[in-house]
């Protein structure tokens, strides 16, 4: 089955071709007249790391350029759940009062400037609460978009791709290499199993990614959830937002706060792998056979390089699709632990517990936030860095012919 597979996916491996003509290479004008002979299989087990590496980091980043919006939505609508509140900063008494100066004059308390569904209360203009609340994904963009401007759908993108690249090129080479590995040893040792290896592999390099660049992870998240509520100040980058998770911890005063300062930045990684295990276990196990039936139905060993990016574009955006709707509940699970900004309840929170925490709150549906953002980002998620992915490899298939 291996060897099947292998045959029909053949830019998946490395070239050894071999020039079967008479003679010692030198050629008559008969040899040079005959078709050159057919190629044989390319093994994916010759092809470097840094070459599996470079495809995976360059899919990587440009799925992480064109799906943060979506990204973006499903963090709010998370976050919202969890009681994240996204008013104006000068809505509640406190923060009107800490503007008070020489010059201090009220400022209008509305979403945006051209907002027109503010009313006055004496000399003040002020939203209704439905101005600070978003009702979907395509709201959450409009406010966003009107409120914020729209480069801050894009928030968290130098986090996403400092996290996509090294954990893609983390998670597809390895991936790669586990599944040849796999595939010949139950070849050998277990036929019946051969079938399970996508599922395998898949979960095993998700796993390796995923704990190696979590902080990453953190801070995207808690850069896309939460607003600037300083007028006129720049929202922290990567590094600050991670140095605030430390330092909000050491300020407890709680014992080995320098420990838990550090350890911090690893909280909720559990419900990060409880949902990324899944995730790739579902999609690997989608992909790998949509994959072989597309690539069969569109020429198998002929195939070119645009039905190569449609095969896997179309695989990876219906196993992307299938894996992220069924994961969606631990998916609100590891926003929720990533943005608990209490230390000491962050520390302590489990990821069953939260799991009952949602479904205390919202039931079925809470468990369900944000599903429809998540959904339409994971399918042409899946689908851009698995396309991308295979065509760079059948390029370098080429080079080596």
């Amino acid at each position: 089955m291996a060897d099947s597979e292998r045959i029909q996916n053949s830019w998946m491996a490395s070239d050894q071709t071999a020039i079967e003509m008479s003679g010692e290479g030198t050629g008559s004008r008969e040899c040079s007249s005959l078709p050159p002979p057919p190629q044989k299989p390319f093994n994916s087990d010759q092809l470097g790391i840094g070459e599996r590496a470079f495809s995976a980091a360059g899919a990587a980043f440009l799925s992480a350029i064109i799906v943060n919006p979506l990204d973006v939505a499903k963090t709010r609508l998370q976050a919202q759940a969890a009681g994240v509140a996204y008013s104006h900063p000068l809505s509640n008494m406190t923060s009107r009062m800490a503007c008070f100066g020489p010059n201090m004059i009220f400022a209008d308390l509305k979403c945006s400037p051209s907002c027109h569904r503010a009313g006055f209360q004496g000399t003040v203009s002020i939203c209704p609460p439905e101005c600070f609340r978003y009702k979907g994904t395509l709201d959450v963009i409009y406010k966003i978009i009107k409120q914020e401007g729209i480069s801050r759908l894009w928030r968290g993108t130098n986090a996403g791709l400092a996290l996509a690249v090294p954990t893609v090129g983390i998670y597809l080479p390895c991936y790669d290499i586990l599944r040849n590995w796999l595939e010949e040893f139950t070849a050998k040792k277990a036929p019946t199993t051969t079938t399970y290896v996508p599922l395998v592999a898949g979960s095993l390099a998700r796993s390796l990614a995923c704990t190696t660049c979590y902080p990453i992870e953190l801070a995207k998240t808690r850069m896309q959830a939460f607003k600037e509520t300083q007028i006129g100040k720049k929202p922290p980058g990567v590094i600050q937002t991670l140095l605030g998770v430390v330092s909000n911890v050491k300020s407890t005063n709680t014992p080995q706060n320098s420990l838990q300062g550090y350890r911090v930045l690893w909280t909720g990684m559990g419900a990060q792998l409880a949902r990324d295990v899944p995730f790739s276990a579902i999609c690997w196990s989608t992909l790998e056979p949509t994959r072989r039936k597309l690539l069969g139905l569109i020429g198998g060993d002929d195939a070119n390089a645009l039905s190569v990016l449609g095969a896997n574009f179309g695989a990876g955006f219906v196993a992307g699709t299938l894996a992220a709707g069924a994961t969606c509940p631990l998916d609100v699970v590891k926003t929720r632990r990533q943005i608990e900004r209490d230390p000491v309840r962050a520390l302590k929170m489990t990821t069953r517990q939260t799991l009952m925490e949602v479904w205390r709150d919202g039931g079925l549906k809470g468990l369900f936030t944000g599903v429809g953002p998540r959904v339409g980002r994971a399918g042409p998620s899946v689908g851009i860095v698995i396309s991308f992915y295979e065509v760079v490899k059948f390029v370098l298939h080429h080079q080596y012919t």
